[in-house]
């Protein structure tokens, strides 16, 4: 609990510490856009179908909603969902590509982690910006035949370096590449084998490149 309330306190420290700064500056042009809408660019080359049945198919769907507060301070809702076959902790530099080739770490079945958070994202300066996003989620354990093992919670963040591009006249698509970094805390209540590969790898994972496409109205 102690973490959690320390993330809080320091995501509401710097929006404060923005929005303060914000205020301060009297030549900001009017937002055009009140809110935004975006998900990963790899939700569209990955649609539901056949796919998801495949073992190593993470079956994740993401989506934001987003409300830019001015030109500099944009907060929202994040909804994710997705299902691990393996630890989120084996980075790259512990041969990612190659234990999913061996498939050495594979649980026994798979997790569903399911959530709702929220994110505060700032421009920094033009396109580029940092984004903070805080994600509690409900875990579902499954075996190997589909069958529940049992439930568990863990609090997902995720922080992101990325540069916002509009597109079009009116400025109503965009596209935002992006690298971003997670760790996450609290997850408890894991049957054995998965705990077992768990406590194996970190609780973080670094540079993790992404890009999302979103519209603005």
């Amino acid at each position: 609990m102690k973490k959690l309330l320390t993330t809080i306190l320091i995501f509401c420290t710097v929006s404060a510490f923005a929005q303060k700064n914000t205020s301060d500056d009297k030549e900001e042009a009017e937002v055009t856009h009140k809110w935004r809408v975006s998900f990963p660019y790899f939700i569209v080359t990955d649609p539901i179908g056949d796919s998801w049945s495949d073992r190593e198919n993470t079956q994740m769907i993401e989506l934001h909603v987003k409300r830019n507060l001015d030109n500099k301070n944009i907060v929202g809702v994040k909804f994710a969902t997705w299902r691990l076959f393996q630890p989120m902790g084996i980075t790259w530099w512990d041969g990612l590509l190659d234990k999913l080739e061996t498939k050495s770490e594979f649980y026994s079945g798979h997790v569903r982690e399911t959530g709702i958070g929220i994110t505060y994202q700032r421009m920094l300066w033009k396109g580029l910006f940092a984004t903070a996003e805080v994600l509690p989620q409900f875990q579902t354990y499954i075996n190997l035949e589909g069958n529940k093992l049992g439930n568990g919670f863990k609090v997902y963040n995720s922080y992101h370096l990325g540069y916002h591009i509009d597109i079009g006249k009116k400025k109503r698509f965009f596209i935002e590449p992006q690298v971003h970094s997670q760790h996450w805390m609290f997850g408890n209540n894991a049957p054995e084998g998965f705990k077992h590969l768990d406590d194996k790898w970190r609780d973080y994972f670094l540079f993790e490149p992404n890009i999302y496409i979103g519209l603005n109205f």
